[in-house]
């Protein structure tokens, strides 16, 4: 709204108006402002939580060795997070923006499903919270809409990088001058950086585009969910979730700002996606919103995010990365995420298979695999083989194992980036 008031203004003369014009300007304002919603935010609605016992239900000692520390902490912390997210854009971002629209979309609905399952846990004391069946529902509905949208809307298209030879052996990337619509996506390892999902489907002969357009709208789908329930598994240890999705962000931010850069787009060899800088705001309102939450998240925790927060979060960076043609890089990118639901996987296969063969059998001590850093000796099953039972020795500090998965995701953020170099 700001922009456009002082887009409007700049016509006038007014002093300090063409600043809006700048996307670093407004990029750093919405960091600040989203930063500054969060910690006002954030004191008002816990001292509001606190006041009417609406806490995070009774922890399992079992589980968490520090949920002592844990009793009566408020829960759906998530909203402090959306509305500090929605507050910088809604006043700094440019509304009529294709890719911003999405990304407020994205934050909104799959808040709602978090809220509503962290109301059924916190008001109606049912742990399981909402169906899974329904979550899953709900985050199927948000990538068919993004990947539909993305295929229909006349905004959302691309210039495509291409080399071309100069003077011999020198070699040049440049961009098409016409934008089009396309099925390409930027891989790591690769030429040209580009995988075309209507080649994959390439054996569907004349129909091989629009198969490439409904392969894209299933990944979407895939990439959504995953990615958003993977948040949400990380979502066990104070910070933990928050840190590592603001160094995602942060990555994702610059991928987000070189892609809308001609010059920037050409020296890393990858597409050039007009108007895709507004998603430069977005992140930096949500690394602001992270960071202020992380003000009262970090241990001991004065407020969990809940599902209302971890479900946006993740389903905000797979539709992030998606617009921008990066979602090959998630497993990269997103690799603490990935780790955690692979270890949930592979463990509930594992016993399955022992269970079959009459014996009880594990891979990690717990999972999700941050909790396999701080069970105690004590708290192993003493009938059950652990294939991993040793590592590591004894048990780590929540604070530690946190910091730790932060430095991981600071590493995978980096090599995200170097990998778009190296082919």
């Amino acid at each position: 709204m700001l922009y456009y008031l002082f887009r409007y203004l700049e016509q006038f003369g007014v002093t300090g108006s063409g600043l809006w014009s700048y996307i670093s300007f407004r990029s750093l304002l919405a960091l600040m402002l989203a930063l500054f919603v969060s910690l006002w935010f954030g004191e008002y609605f816990i001292k509001w939580m606190k006041k009417r016992n609406i806490t995070e239900v009774q922890r399992d000692a079992s589980i968490d060795p520090y949920g002592v520390n844990k009793v009566g902490v408020p829960s759906m912390g998530g909203i402090i997070i959306i509305v500090a997210i929605l507050v910088p854009c809604l006043l700094l971002g440019r509304l009529r923006n294709i890719y911003m629209i999405l990304m407020l979309v994205t934050t909104v609905w799959l808040g709602l499903i978090g809220f509503l399952d962290d109301y059924i846990k916190i008001f109606k004391k049912n742990k399981e919270g909402l169906a899974g069946k329904y979550k899953i529902l709900g985050q199927t509905l948000l990538g068919l809409f993004v990947g539909l949208t993305l295929y229909l809307s006349p905004d959302a298209v691309i210039r495509e990088n291409i080399e071309v030879q100069r003077q011999g052996t020198t070699t040049e990337v440049v961009h098409k001058s016409e934008a089009v619509k396309s099925t390409k996506t930027t891989i790591p390892f690769v030429k040209n950086n580009n995988l075309d999902y209507a080649e994959i489907m390439s054996f569907c002969g004349k129909y091989k585009t629009q198969a490439g357009w409904i392969l894209f709208v299933l990944v979407t789908v895939f990439v959504v969910t995953a990615v958003s329930n993977g948040t949400n598994l990380n979502d066990g240890m104070d910070g933990m979730a928050a840190g590592n999705s603001a160094i995602i962000c942060f990555a994702l931010g610059i991928l987000a700002y070189v892609s809308s850069h001609l010059e920037f787009a050409g020296y890393l060899n990858i597409m050039y996606i007009p108007g895709s800088q507004e998603l430069v705001i977005y992140t930096c309102a949500m690394m602001g919103a992270l960071i202020g939450f992380l003000w009262y998240n970090a241990y001991p925790a004065q407020i969990f995010m809940g599902d209302t927060g971890s479900l946006s979060i993740g389903g905000v960076i797979a539709v992030l990365a998606i617009i921008i043609h990066k979602e090959l890089l998630i497993p990269i990118l997103c690799g603490i995420f990935l780790f955690e639901s692979l270890s949930v996987i592979l463990q509930v296969e594992y016993f399955k298979w022992g269970k079959k063969r009459g014996r009880k059998q594990r891979i990690f001590k717990r999972t999700p695999i941050h909790d396999n850093f701080r069970v105690l000796p004590s708290q192993l099953d003493p009938e059950c083989h652990y294939v991993l039972g040793k590592w590591p020795k004894g048990s780590w500090h929540e604070s530690k194992i946190t910091v730790r998965f932060w430095i991981t995701t600071i590493l995978l953020a980096a090599a995200t980036i170097i990998t778009l170099k190296i082919r």
